[in-house]
């Protein structure tokens, strides 16, 4: 059954399993009330009695909220609870189609030992939905608190009590949110939902790729685009960097957005096997609106940036690097790379740099394919002698 929101519908696997029980965890202030307020109001207003329990906040509070994103709904149903079984007794009168429970942390009972949160409750109480939701073929959400690691919390049990376990990820300093699916009983566990958030409430992105580039007038050194993949979701991610003469003993090595540890690999990289010799300047790389680049591929851009800024010669405005760097200077191949060079061609890029094949000559090869100059480069000096645009 489709939630109504198509981006959360995609990591589910085109809708949620009646019956299904999903868990959504996130850090404080992510969004996860506000995501779940919104699907809670759209599947409400198709005529489905929704209820929604909340143990943190009262009736009211949620109203406010509620009116001020646009998403109170005659069938939305409200209820303040931290009991158990005050809960049950509400689905048992009211016999919703979905259930939101925010939070599992807060929701008790007195047939467990301990106060609300603790293991034995947070087992006790998702067992209890968990049998209610199979017996009634009703769908629940619930959400779960996550510890400072990241990790949610609570007993490991309660991952594999559930059918779905979704984390809500996102910089509390951008307004860029993903959901990310890590267990799927009937749906891929490799895909991602991508929103923002407004004043309005939160939004749905069903073309992220623009988010993470700037549009220059001018081309500028120091700049890359790259590819990466979110489960299989290609997206645009521009890396900046910038290259300064030092005037300290020991050089600034500043990384926003990206592993700085693989990023001083790829420094290691460029010094020793494409002799550009950065000892005595400082290193200041990020990556543009407040992405978050972990994926491999995103080493050859990295690698781009970094030597455009040190030679002061700026890259072609239209073009983006993918491919991991090895230490012995060459260049690997990624997964997808032909969905990355499709996402690239269809935003409108003209040239794209990938790892060549191992069968390929030692020398850079230039084709043309679906539109795209593709320039296959088997090391990373290769690379790097891509003439200026």
């Amino acid at each position: 059954m489709l939630t109504g929101v198509a981006e959360l519908d995609r990591v589910l696997g085109a809708g949620i399993v009646p019956g299904a029980v999903v868990l959504l965890a996130g850090e404080p202030g992510v969004g996860k009330s506000t995501l779940l307020l919104e699907v809670a109001a759209r599947w409400a207003r198709v005529g489905r009695t929704t209820l929604y329990v909340s143990g943190e906040e009262s009736p009211a509070q949620i109203r406010l909220r509620a009116e001020r994103t646009d998403a109170v709904a005659d069938r939305l149903l409200l209820a303040a609870e931290t009991d158990l079984g005050t809960v049950l007794g509400h689905i048992e009168e009211v016999a919703p189609s979905l259930l939101v429970v925010d939070s599992v942390q807060t929701i008790g009972t007195a047939e467990a030992d301990g106060s609300p949160g603790g293991v034995a409750q947070v087992r006790e109480v998702t067992g209890a939905l968990v049998r209610a939701a199979k017996q009634r073929g009703m769908a629940v959400i619930i959400v779960g608190h996550v510890t400072k690691d990241g990790a949610i919390a609570g007993p490991r049990l309660l991952e594999h009590l559930v059918d779905v376990v979704l984390a809500f990820e996102g910089d509390r300093h951008s307004g860029f949110r993903i959901v990310r699916a890590t267990k799927n009983r009937y749906g891929p566990a490799d895909e991602v939902g991508c929103f923002e958030m407004a004043d309005s409430g939160i939004l749905e992105v069903p073309d992220p790729s623009g988010l993470f580039t700037s549009r220059h007038a001018d081309a500028v050194p120091g700049t890359c685009v790259t590819v990466t993949l979110e489960g299989r979701r290609p997206l645009l991610a521009e890396l900046q960097a910038l290259v300064a003469t030092t005037v300290l003993p020991q050089p600034r090595r500043v990384m926003h957005g990206v592993d700085p540890g693989r990023m001083a690999m790829v420094l290691a990289v460029l010094e020793r096997r494409c002799q550009l010799k950065m000892y005595g300047s400082d290193v200041y790389l990020s990556t543009v609106g407040g992405a978050k680049v972990t994926d491999p591929s995103a080493d050859l851009a990295a690698a781009i940036a970094i030597g455009s800024a040190h030679r002061d010669i700026h890259t072609p405005q239209r073009m983006v690097a993918v491919g991991e760097v090895g230490l012995a200077g060459e260049l690997r191949p990624i997964p997808g790379t032909e969905r990355r060079l499709a996402e690239a061609a269809r935003l409108g890029f003209t040239e794209a740099i990938i790892p060549a094949e191992a069968r390929q000559a030692s020398e850079r090869m230039t084709t043309v394919r679906g539109g795209l100059r593709i320039h296959a480069a088997p090391t990373l000096s290769c690379a790097l002698q891509i003439p200026p645009g």
